[in-house]
């Protein structure tokens, strides 16, 4: 049968009695006489589809026109094969191929909860789906698994606005489980940034070791102190203490227990019983003790500030006069030593770092020698000033630092003069007098002591090398060069002094090394460097020691333990009287005089893991013959900026 749709007509209706099949004009009209459009495109725009989506949800609540049931959890959803199809790849590859779901009324799906079901076809059938804190785990499981990607990523999304300090490891966990790159990245920097919040959250102390690795062993850790790190690695192993005890060791490896306040690492680290019951932690006391006597003099992966890190105090902080101000436990309870640091000063102060500190110089050739002292964070780029030299109208000075603070020794002005500035009271010292008045000379820390070694008294070139005792206030002498020199490059590595070039007299340059050692009190001669050079500065870095200046563009590096030198890389420009210093593991050389005599401002970057050298900044002014060194900056304020 035929269903005939429209108005019967008569014969008389046609026109044409006796014609049935005569074709009838409706109207007629002139094309030239059109002047709009011979057709209208209409469109109802989106609500139509929205209309229909209501319509076929309606028949779901209904089940009318339901074709097929799913099962989940024994609960039943009546659905629409075709609208299941039209929006999951998952159901039109279970639906259209020739699978035994595709004939069978009731189809069941295991793995996911009736309620991530029920948000998922009210999302198939509306295109809406209120995604909160309860249902978008099990939301974005579900979306998965059907291949909807639009839902899945709206659940990723929301995910990233709920990161607080106490969940943010755990989605950092779920993004890893789901390998959603985006949003673990951001778990993973939210948790850096806000890490001493994190630490003290559940989920930190449900951290497996290498996640908790991967957090403490990170230069990009923001902290407001070095102690914050130790007490979170506590609390960690003593929340499961039988467990978690043999990593102990481990652990601590990546905590900087150098950088801790010597007051925190007396007063809690070393009584702390795990760790005293813990042989395998002396080696790493041992250091953070040797640390605290020779400065950074002794260098290791732990002594390096993180390079972003350590968020700014207010002051320099100073811990309890005794144990018995602390309370409760030192990792787990309400208060510790650590808790008397002062809230951050500003945000714009750039907190705890290695800085390099430029001491004095002059500008030009028979210029007037400047008074500045300032210091510049290779990380931030910034410069600042610190307080001035005393008798900043002296030239040709020695300049070291030992532990944190700084010595400037001798000069062409009262040549036998000391200065000390203390870096954490921004102030110069005046402190024991040289035993023998010298300029040209250079100055090295060696085991905690001030070796001041060679240079010139006016008339002749000096191989008088004194020690200072800082503790004691005294200058030594102890025995003399081999060969006097002055402007030599001078600095200690694997526990010796080492002299390099330098010169005999005004018109030759020496190609000698000479090798101090303080327990025999003796020098050696060991393999002499490739040129023979005067005003030239040495660094020690990593057991290896490295020379530049003499108005060379060549960078050597020397072994002491092979007795071997080598040419590793050249700077842009010939150069002396540089400064040259270690700073985060790079090596700094900056300013110097060129061969027309006049001084630069440019400062490079040589690092030795790579061997590429960088421009990486101009100084404040042109410098040369000035004092360069690395100490720790601890904040803004104890510099009274």
């Amino acid at each position: 049968m035929v269903l005939i749709l429209g108005r019967r007509l008569n014969r008389e209706d046609l026109g044409v009695r006796d014609s049935p099949a005569t074709k009838r004009k409706v109207f007629e009209m002139d094309p030239k006489s059109l002047t709009g459009h011979e057709f209208f495109d209409f469109s109802s725009g989106s609500s139509h589809a929205e209309n229909i989506l209501q319509i076929f949800n309606e028949f779901r609540d209904s089940r009318l026109f339901t074709d097929v049931i799913i099962c989940v959890e024994g609960k039943e959803f009546p659905c629409h094969r075709a609208v299941l199809s039209a929006c999951s790849s998952y159901f039109r590859a279970m639906f259209c191929n020739d699978h035994r779901e595709s004939r069978e009324m009731l189809v069941e799906i295991n793995g996911i909860l009736a309620e991530a079901m029920e948000c998922f076809l009210q999302y198939v059938y509306t295109g809406k789906v209120k995604i909160t804190t309860e249902n978008v785990q099990y939301l974005f499981e579900t979306s998965s698994l059907f291949q909807i990607s639009v839902l899945r990523d709206a659940c990723a999304k929301f995910l990233e606005e709920q990161l607080d300090p106490c969940n943010c490891l755990g989605i950092q966990r779920f993004a890893d489980t789901h390998s959603l790159k985006t949003l673990f990245t951001k778990c993973k920097n939210f948790a850096l940034q806000t890490f001493e919040d994190v630490s003290q959250h559940e989920e930190f102390l449900e951290l497996d070791k290498d996640e908790l690795i991967d957090y403490i062993c990170s230069d990009e850790l923001v902290i407001g102190k070095e102690e914050m790190v130790f007490e979170a690695v506590m609390r960690w192993v003593y929340r499961a203490v039988d467990l978690r005890r043999p990593l102990l060791h481990e652990l601590l490896t990546h905590v900087r227990l150098p950088l801790l306040h010597p007051n925190y690492f007396v007063q809690t680290v070393e009584v702390d019983q795990l760790i005293q019951n813990s042989p395998e932690c002396y080696q790493l006391l041992h250091e953070a003790r040797r640390y605290h006597i020779l400065g950074n003099e002794m260098m290791s992966p732990r002594t390096r500030p993180r390079s972003k890190g350590i968020a700014t105090l207010g002051m320099v902080w100073s811990a309890p006069h005794s144990a018995s101000e602390r309370t409760s436990h030192p990792y787990t309870g309400s208060e510790s030593v650590a808790s008397t640091l002062p809230t951050p000063h500003s945000p714009e102060s750039t907190g705890y770092s290695e800085v390099i500190v430029v001491v004095g110089g002059c500008e030009r050739v028979g210029g007037f020698n400047l008074p500045y002292t300032e210091c510049y964070d290779p990380v931030t780029g910034e410069w600042k000033s610190l307080a001035k030299l005393p008798e900043f109208t002296k030239s040709e000075y020695a300049v070291c630092a030992l532990r944190n603070d700084i010595l400037v020794s001798g000069g062409r002005i009262n040549s036998r003069d000391v200065w000390i500035y203390n870096s954490q009271l921004n102030i110069w010292i005046r402190v024991a007098s040289l035993n023998k008045g010298r300029w040209r000379h250079k100055m090295a820390v060696l085991l905690g002591k001030v070796y001041v070694v060679g240079g010139y008294d006016g008339q002749n070139r000096l191989s008088s090398v004194e020690c200072y005792d800082s503790f004691s206030n005294r200058w030594t002498e102890v025995a003399p060069l081999k060969e006097a020199v002055s402007s030599p490059a001078v600095t200690s590595c694997v526990g010796k002094l080492f002299v390099i070039g330098g010169g005999p007299d005004d018109n030759t340059c020496s190609d000698k090394v000479q090798s101090y050692d303080p327990e025999t009190n003796s020098w050696l001669l060991r393999a002499a460097i490739p040129i023979a050079k005067r005003c030239i500065t040495a660094v020690s870095l990593n057991n290896l020691i490295y020379v530049a200046g003499g108005l060379t563009k060549a960078i050597y590096c020397y072994d002491p333990v092979e007795d071997y030198w080598m040419h590793v890389q050249n700077t842009f420009s010939r150069q002396e009287n540089c400064g040259m210093s270690v700073c985060n593991g790079k090596i700094y050389i900056l300013g110097g005089r060129r061969e027309n005599g006049e001084a630069t401002d440019t400062i490079l970057c040589y690092d030795p893991a790579t061997s590429i050298i960088t421009g990486v900044a101009a100084m404040p002014r042109p410098v040369s013959y000035h004092g360069c060194v690395t100490i720790h900056r601890y904040n803004e304020k104890c510099f009274k900026l």
